[in-house]
């Protein structure tokens, strides 16, 4: 387990912009914790991810703060993926897409990250694809799963689009439509109303999720009120 203070020592020398510091906490994880870098994806860069998201969304912290520290976790990232473990290749596909912020950049490369860690056939799209750009993906790639993550809340008609159109077309019946991070995160059950199959909290319970074969996952059902139905009746 890692521990608080070094928790927070991480978070402010991401906010400063010290690479030198954020390599060094890293190293110290890796060694003095006996992390595995599974651990240290889900366990430090992972929700140290999702505060520096909350913070930028309160205000509590500048753009540049949120760049400086996105930018560094990234190339923390890149140089902790060949050290994945690596299990053996399945016969399944998954394709990873993301919003344009660098926060939903970083979480959509950690996804795909843990997939192929995982054996599945991988393709990471990144962010700024068109919906139609997605659906001439899916023809071409056929994945078992597409994953859509850190959408904000501007971008969830888009996203309701693109899930109508691939039901529509039908091309590929069998695939799954899973949503995490962003706005997903945080407004519970708005996976379901907007049509996908799968939600994911991290990267670890996408690959989970994804691959439990007696997963018993309810059909979405649009119902826009019913998030504020369970609000209300919570608040009661």
């Amino acid at each position: 387990m890692i521990s608080e203070v070094l928790m927070e020592k991480y978070l402010e020398a991401l906010l400063t912009g010290d690479r030198r510091i954020c390599r060094t906490i890293i190293e110290e994880v890796l060694h003095q914790n006996s992390a595995s870098i599974t651990g240290v994806y889900c366990d430090v860069i992972w929700p140290v991810m999702v505060e520096i998201d909350k913070l930028h969304r309160i205000d509590r912290i500048t753009p540049a703060q949120e760049h400086l520290a996105t930018r560094i976790n990234r190339t923390i990232v890149d140089q902790l993926q060949n050290k994945l473990p690596r299990q053996s290749q399945i016969d399944k596909k998954v394709a990873v897409c993301s919003s344009l912020r660098e926060t939903g950049e970083l979480g959509g490369q950690m996804i795909a990250d843990m997939f192929e860690s995982a054996g599945w056939d991988v393709r990471f799209l990144g962010g700024g694809m068109t919906n139609d750009d997605i659906l001439s993906y899916v023809n071409q790639f056929s994945p078992d799963v597409l994953v859509i993550y850190g959408t904000e809340p501007g971008e969830t008609p888009e996203i309701r689009s693109i899930i109508d159109r691939i039901r529509e077309v039908n091309a590929h019946p069998e695939m799954k439509i899973m949503l995490s991070g962003g706005v997903f995160g945080r407004a519970e059950g708005l996976w379901e109303e907007i049509g996908a199959d799968l939600f994911a909290e991290n990267a670890v319970d996408a690959v989970k999720v994804a691959g439990d074969v007696n997963q018993t996952q309810c059909t979405p059902v649009r119902t826009i009120n019913q998030r504020k139905r369970r609000q209300m009746a919570a608040a009661k």
